[in-house]
């Protein structure tokens, strides 16, 4: 993307004595190249990833507060025996980590670890739990027994020990996102200014990146945050850029094409357009699996699979996308029902814990009161997204088997959660919401499921500017009030700065989440590759679920279809099929049909990145 004539790694300092492997961008490289060589440092390439040998030289283990984009990197001091995985404050990369003996094998996918031939793949019960609760993996835990992320705003610092003895791995975190304590919040007393301040820190973080060496396109939906992107990113640039959108053919209630045709032609955009129909979605479904080394339950995924290959077949390499507004300013469903809820709160008097709890009781499978309370003590909750992790968890209780609950025992998905419970108490409930949000979902979900891994599986990097470092900064700041405003209008700063470059019907229109064709891709009409994943036989040979339930389940989907009243059962099936195919794809096979994935036992997938090994042990440094 930056340096493409002279950026191959590792990349070194001027005496060779830091080395770093790098993946990702920094967004201000042209800023810290100058300030570092004003003061004697001398580069050799172009690229971005040099500043970061020279930054660690000027700022040694505090150089990851430095940073201004978006990374996973490995970064060596041979000086000082010690080395450091690293990975951005909102988790936009991925890396994954490990020890095996004396080795540490580290990757952008697990796949790279497993292709080494020295990670054996087996599964982790609690990883899987996670699916089963928070819809994706926003932990330290993956599905792989013996493997970990790295945290968002995390770092890992491997330090050699003389004498042969092994090393010390310690983590550390360097950033974590923070919020004003509840009624210190900014609140301006002219609207238009902090409009304004917005409008020029947002368009700073579209503008930085928009650096590159190559072209950039933009995804487009038929929302306010794709549309922002869009029309700022073409002002900067003088012209439009190309936009890249997802077509539901079928269905007018999925379907944003005619809203993006809106964005598009307000700002002369060509817009390119992927349908995406059920047949699509459930051809593609393997393929997203193998992408994302995971079961991925939300099958809409597909979709962007095949968005990124379209971007990557026209030629392209780098994607403004939206992600990230509705974590910063409040744009999903839930947070509107929270707030109503939280109406009925007086003072210290706060009948809508009770009402989140009962909630969870009444709805089926119903979860016992204690259950609930204790999860929320362990999230400083409840949050606005407690009822939909409930019932996602609900459905993992109710298909899960003998065997695997007693693989999970009394071990809770949210034990696994890295919170500031602390700071986290002294906030507005709508700021906690939206921290519990960046730590699961965004990470979990949005950035890895329907970022990064669909997108580098066609070598393409997406770049998100509502995740810049001052956005998230301007947006914690501000009063709860121009996050939502009253129970209806989500994004209501971000609306407020639209309306000044987009037309009102994009920039005033209601929070529509991309939804993709679901279930019944899969379950009404199914591929043969499904009826062989949810056959008797091969729910048997996996033994994670109840045989039994699902077959009956999966007999009477088939013939009714999905309701509303039943859709959490929906995303347990959609669940127990990701896994299945996920285990089939990594863990021996024999499920289906479909090809395994070729990167078990030390051959390399098409897509891998390479696998890199690096000693823990000071004898072999």
């Amino acid at each position: 993307i930056v340096g493409l004539a002279d950026g191959q790694q590792p990349i070194y300092n001027e005496d060779r004595s830091v080395a770093v492997m790098y993946n990702g961008e920094l967004f201000d490289y042209p800023e810290q190249r100058k300030a570092l060589e004003a003061k004697g440092h001398v580069f050799r390439t172009h690229t971005d990833t040099e500043v970061l040998v020279h930054l660690y030289e000027e700022h040694g283990e505090d150089v990851f507060t430095k940073l201004n984009g978006q990374f996973a990197f490995l970064l060596i001091d041979f000086r000082q025996r010690q080395m450091f995985l690293a990975r951005d404050r909102v988790g936009i990369c991925p890396m994954h980590w490990s020890r095996q003996g004396d080795e540490v094998y580290f990757g952008s996918e697990i796949k790279a670890l497993l292709a080494s031939g020295a990670v054996p793949p087996a599964v982790d019960a609690r990883g899987m739990d996670h699916i089963f609760t928070f819809f994706a993996m926003p932990t330290r835990r993956t599905m792989f027994a013996g493997v970990q992320s790295v945290l968002p705003g995390h770092y890992l610092k491997i330090a050699m020990k003389p004498c042969g003895s092994p090393a010390e791995i310690v983590e550390r975190q360097y950033w974590d996102l923070d919020f004003p304590d509840a009624g210190d919040e900014e609140r301006p007393e002219n609207e238009a200014t902090l409009v304004d301040r917005f409008e020029e820190t947002f368009r700073h973080a579209v503008d930085i990146r928009l650096r590159a060496d190559v072209p950039v396109v933009s995804y487009l939906s038929g929302g306010v945050d794709s549309g922002m992107v869009l029309a700022t990113a073409s002002a900067i640039r003088g012209a439009p850029l190309p936009s890249f959108t997802v077509g539901v053919s079928g269905d007018p209630k999925l379907d944003e094409t005619a809203k993006a045709r809106v964005a598009a032609n307000h700002v002369g955009s060509e817009l390119h357009l992927v349908e995406a129909d059920a047949d699509l979605i459930s051809s593609t479904y393997p393929d997203l699996i193998e992408a994302a080394d995971s079961p991925v339950v939300d099958t809409s995924c597909a979709a962007l699979l095949r968005l990124a290959g379209a971007v990557s077949e026209q030629g392209y390499k780098v994607a403004l996308t939206g992600e990230g507004a509705d974590e910063a300013l409040a744009g999903y469903a839930w947070f509107k029902m929270a707030k109503i809820v939280r109406s009925l709160d007086v003072g210290g008097f706060q009948p809508s814990r009770k009402v989140s709890r009962t909630l969870r009781r009444i709805l089926p499978p119903q979860v016992p009161f204690a259950h609930s309370r204790n999860i929320d003590e362990l999230i400083g909750g409840p949050h606005a997204q407690s009822v939909m992790y409930s019932l996602m968890s609900a459905s993992g209780s109710w298909f899960f088997s003998d065997e695997m609950k007693e693989r999970l025992g009394q071990h809770s998905a949210y034990e696994d959660l890295v919170l500031n419970r602390e700071r986290m108490a002294k906030w507005h409930p709508l700021n906690q919401s939206l921290y519990f949000g960046y730590k699961t979902m965004l990470p979990g979900l949005l950035l890895n499921h329907k970022g990064d891994r669909v997108a580098m599986a066609n070598s393409v990097e997406t770049r998100y500017p509502f995740l810049d470092k001052d956005v998230i900064a301007l947006s914690a700041g501000i009063d709860p009030s121009y996050k939502l405003r009253g129970a209806r209008y989500d994004k209501y700063l971000l609306r407020q700065a639209a309306a000044r470059v987009l037309p009102s019907e994009i920039a005033l229109r209601p929070k529509a989440m991309f939804r993709a064709p679901f279930a019944e891709s899969f379950f009404v009409t199914p591929p043969e590759y499904v009826r062989e994943l949810l056959s008797e036989r091969s729910l048997k040979e996996t033994g994670y679920f109840d045989v039994k339930k699902v077959r009956n389940y999966y007999a009477w989907a088939r013939r009714q279809g999905f309701g509303s009243q039943i859709f959490f059962l929906g995303m347990g099936l959609a669940s127990i099929l990701a896994t299945q195919l996920w285990h089939h794809k990594y863990l021996g096979g024999g499920l289906c049909s479909l090809p395994e994935s070729d990167c078990v036992g030390g051959a390399m997938s098409r897509h891998a990145r390479e696998p890199t090994s690096v000693s823990a042990s000071a004898g072999q440094a």
